[in-house]
């Protein structure tokens, strides 16, 4: 017959093989668990991260190095803070055009999308403006343009979602307002065509049906190679706008002669008096500054805050 465990030797066994079980899967995920540290880390020395020591804190490799491990680990608010701090102890230090550079791409690689905060994008365009004004000539110059131009696209993005957000709830007021700052600020950007169709759009269901004829038209002369510029004309058409595109027509006729001359009203004057956005010449278009976007969100032609 099998011999039979007493119940305290059974109680025994069992607690043996807790112990070995939990010994075999301790050692199993120790590796594993350094693994993801080293993974974690990107290759940097973690020892940049630990202490409190002068050297720590003012030791330019050592703050690089800590801004750099951030920005690989996607940690962009704290990577900013340690270029600033860089540039606030080693402005004249040979890297310090590239922490001025990773500081405005810190702020562009915050920004999540066009339907997101826009303060990212504008303190972006700030740090490589700053860059620019602080390191002339710097070997980062060119890039931090072309990442300036990167960040009026994505502006000039946000205002086209945001106006088509406030026109479908029928906010016409504040939809007009935002098409018209594209206008405005980015009338050579690739969403202009399809700002000046939802402006057109805007008046047409604020009843101002000759205002929208005179943005058609404008969309007819100015883009007409657009998608949009064929979905205006049959707009224009719905509405009756031949009255109105006649009517600029003879406005863009020349005075006689026996007339008084006037002044030229200014592109502000025009814009609110025609009707027509201004715009600069193609060859002349410069993007507008930071501390210009901060003044774009003024009282819109209509009269009203938007």
């Amino acid at each position: 017959m099998p011999t039979l465990l007493s119940p305290p030797r059974i109680a025994m066994v069992l607690g043996l093989c807790a112990t070995v079980f939990c010994v075999i899967t301790a050692c199993s995920s120790t590796p594993k668990t350094q693994d993801n540290a080293k993974k974690a880390l990107s290759g940097t020395d973690e020892q940049i991260f630990l202490g409190d020591t002068i050297e720590k804190n003012y030791d330019p490799n050592v703050i690089m190095k800590r801004g750099e491990a951030f920005f690989e680990k996607e940690e962009y608010t704290e990577a900013i803070v340690e270029y600033n701090h860089f540039l606030d102890l080693h402005r004249t230090h040979t890297l310090a055009s590239y922490a001025a550079f990773r500081i405005g791409e810190s702020q562009m690689k915050r920004a999540t999308g066009i339907d997101r905060d826009p303060d990212p994008v504008q303190k972006a365009i700030e740090a490589f403006e700053r860059l620019r004004k602080d390191f002339q000539g710097s070997r980062y110059d060119g890039q931090a343009l072309q990442k300036i131009q990167e960040c009026h696209d994505l502006l000039a993005q946000m205002h086209l979602f945001v106006g088509q957000f406030y026109y479908r709830r029928g906010s016409y007021l504040a939809a007009a307002h935002r098409f018209e700052q594209i206008m405005k600020l980015y009338p050579e950007k690739s969403v202009a065509p399809d700002a000046l169709y939802f402006l057109a759009l805007s008046y047409h269901d604020l009843g101002a049906d000759d205002w929208a004829s005179e943005q058609l038209t404008l969309l007819a002369e100015k883009y007409p190679s657009s998608a949009r510029s064929s979905e205006g004309r049959s707009l224009l058409a719905k509405i009756g706008g031949g009255k109105s595109a006649t009517l600029l027509a003879k406005n863009a006729e020349p005075a006689s002669s026996s007339s008084s001359p006037t002044p030229p009203p200014s592109g502000n004057q025009l814009s609110l008096a025609a009707g027509v956005p201004p715009s600069a010449p193609t060859g002349s278009f410069r993007l507008p500054s930071a501390s210009a976007l901060s003044q774009s969100f003024v009282s819109c032609r209509l009269g009203a805050w938007c």
